[in-house]
């Protein structure tokens, strides 16, 4: 068996159901200028990430997340985050459930990938597996591994790696898996087998655009994070003079990001729930009582969500969102006298 299958296969055992290698450059690096040392050429395809990155970052569309525009072009090279990588091994891991949110008045909604605890301690356990496998098999081979940490685009190499295609929301969607896939990526200076990119297969549907409540998708496979439901109930800090009112009323009974999106997909039709324990839910992220959750103090909501990626929103941002979704609970209709 070849390595780059023993590696998939390796993958596999640990629970990633998507698993796929993507190369990074075959060009040679050049003598950099003045130093006398070697500097890599940047690819066409590095090229093209830096080139849409700084476009997106020129619009303004990251908002408040200023770390997004240090360095980007190591954002879009990976062989200035690993020297000498040639590999990419882009992995997936489906949290899908078969539960269904409490839908009725006075109930929150979170968005799926929050229902149970933080996923990237266990995805991350897992890639150090992988790292440890590789070392084994090769031990000269140097490894990085990320899940969400680090500076990677991590959907494009995904794409590239066949994993699935970057839909008009500019999330990955896998005609096996539809739109739920978390992902996560080994950086190895490895050179091996690669798989074919995946084809866009989003066609003319627009349903992810129409279903978007704050028009945050504003072409497609551009989103302004400004408008994006997950970005300001998450990354946002202040209070909700920080959101405008139009946002604030299309953000609903949302408390913790948003799936509309990604519910309307129709590869989500093909998708098969997870069985791994860190997604399964909690009565409170699948059924939030908006009023008890206003109550909390710092205390029960530190203890409440320790192990959930609810904590990135604190306990401000939090409240914030509750007030704006108890606003925008729909008010009982009078009946005529």
């Amino acid at each position: 068996m070849s390595l780059t299958k023993v590696i998939k296969q390796e993958a596999r055992a640990l629970g990633f159901v998507a698993v796929g290698i993507a190369p990074v450059s075959d060009e040679q690096e050049a003598v950099g200028p003045g130093d006398g040392q070697p500097h890599p050429v940047q690819s066409p395809f590095s090229r093209r990430l830096y080139d849409r990155l700084t476009e997106w970052l020129r619009q303004g569309h990251h908002g408040t997340m200023a770390w997004l525009e240090r360095t980007p072009e190591k954002r879009a090279d990976p062989r200035q985050v690993l020297p000498g990588c040639r590999s990419i091994i882009s992995v997936g891991m489906t949290y899908l459930t078969d539960h269904r949110a409490n839908e009725q008045p006075g109930y929150g909604r979170i968005a799926r990938y929050a229902w149970g605890k933080d996923y990237h301690k266990m995805m991350s356990n897992k890639l150090k597996q992988l790292e440890a496998r590789i070392s084994s098999l090769v031990p000269e081979a140097h490894t990085r591994s990320y899940v969400d940490t680090g500076p990677i685009m991590e959907k494009a190499w995904a794409e590239r790696a066949g994993l699935g295609w970057i839909g008009k929301h500019s999330n990955l969607v896998s005609s096996d898996h539809g739109s739920w896939l978390l992902l996560g990526e080994v950086l190895t200076t490895l050179e091996l087998s690669v798989d074919e990119p995946a084809t866009d297969l989003c066609g003319s549907c627009t349903l992810c655009i129409q279903a978007c409540p704050t028009n945050a998708i504003v072409q497609p496979y551009v989103v302004d994070a400004t408008r994006c439901i997950s970005y300001l109930t998450i990354e946002l800090r202040g209070d909700g003079s920080m959101i405008s009112p139009d946002l604030q009323q299309g953000m609903g009974n949302k408390i913790f990001g948003c799936d509309d999106c990604l519910d309307v997909c129709p590869f989500n039709l093909r998708a098969e729930p997870t069985h791994e324990t860190t997604f399964q839910p909690s009565p409170v992220t699948l059924a939030p009582s908006l009023d008890e959750l206003s109550r909390l103090d710092e205390q029960t909501f530190t203890t409440l969500f320790q192990q959930s990626p609810i904590r990135r929103a604190k306990i401000h941002g939090f409240q914030r969102n509750i007030a704006i979704a108890q606003h925008n609970k729909p008010r009982p209709t009078s009946l005529p006298s």
